[in-house]
């Protein structure tokens, strides 16, 4: 019986093998040289040369990447939070829709994917400039004297990011959201609840871990913007992913730029590990 139930198993796993080899060859080798690298010692004149030695790691205590991490994680984490709050009671609207609704709306979000960060970018520079800008529509409902210029500012970043990461927050939240028992917000209505009160203590709690994971995702998902920090944002506002190309191409520190890209990539699976963590401790 082993004999027969061993290649029996060994063809079950077989569908595995083409998607481990392009994780090994694309992910892991990648990412193992980049770790390597990330212990070189750089050689004056931008060159840099096999060593191992914890320099470029002792440079994570510097007042500049500590000023370019705390900012990063703190917009990051801003825009998942605004992000995430406005796309729950959207999603929720939208799956109340009649099904031509859903599709046209589902469709209307999917089309805005095809946007890329560089058309994004420029879209909300021009949007929130001083000459073609919403200023001069202001202007005209007499709200301002003149026009003003809102990019680059950390406020045209913030909304950048939260407009290029809310059609994903929106896809990951609709199938939760379609999955809640219509009877549960009936019942709480026929309590007596408001409709805001339903909504706050029936809907919000059973979609928790849907919405644990949405933040996760989008502030892994803008941790690695790199287009809209440069477009929208000041050199004070530019993030991890800008400081990295930075660091690469233009300091020609790519010991040093190869152990923040690694510190990145393990921030971001620290968080997606938590993430599993959280959901698989709690029964449905």
């Amino acid at each position: 019986m082993s004999l027969q139930t061993r290649p029996r198993g060994l063809l079950q796993h077989l569908p595995m093998a083409g998607p481990a080899l392009v994780l090994t060859v694309f992910f892991l080798v990648p990412f193992g040289i980049m770790v390597a690298y990330s212990f070189f010692h750089r050689v004056e004149g931008g060159f840099y040369e096999p060593a191992f030695e914890l320099a470029n790691y002792a440079r994570f205590l510097t007042p500049l990447f500590l000023g370019v991490l705390g900012f990063s994680l703190t917009v990051c984490a801003l825009a998942a939070v605004l992000c995430t709050a406005a796309a729950v009671p959207f999603t929720w609207f939208l799956a109340r829709l009649s099904p031509r609704g859903q599709t046209a709306w589902l469709v209307f979000i999917l089309s805005v994917l095809s946007l890329s960060e560089v058309i994004i970018g420029f879209a909300w520079s021009t949007l929130l400039s001083r000459s073609a800008g919403i200023s001069n529509l202001f202007v005209a409902l007499g709200l301002i004297e003149t026009p003003q210029a809102y990019s680059p500012s950390f406020l045209a970043l913030l909304l950048g990011m939260c407009f290029i990461t809310f059609p994903y927050t929106v896809l990951v939240l609709y199938p939760s959201v379609t999955r809640l028992d219509p009877e549960v917000t009936e019942a709480a209505r026929t309590l007596g609840a408001s409709p805001l009160r339903t909504f706050f203590t029936v809907v919000v709690p059973s979609l928790r871990q849907a919405v644990l994971a949405t933040l996760v995702l989008v502030f892994v998902f803008t941790l690695g913007v790199y287009v809209l920090p440069q477009l929208l944002g000041e050199p004070q506002h530019w993030t991890l992913s800008v400081f990295i190309t930075d660091q690469a191409i233009y300091q020609s520190n790519i010991p040093f730029a190869a152990a923040v890209a690694v510190f990145l990539m393990l921030v971001s699976l620290a968080l997606i590990g938590l993430t599993l963590l959280a959901g698989g401790g709690r029964k449905p």
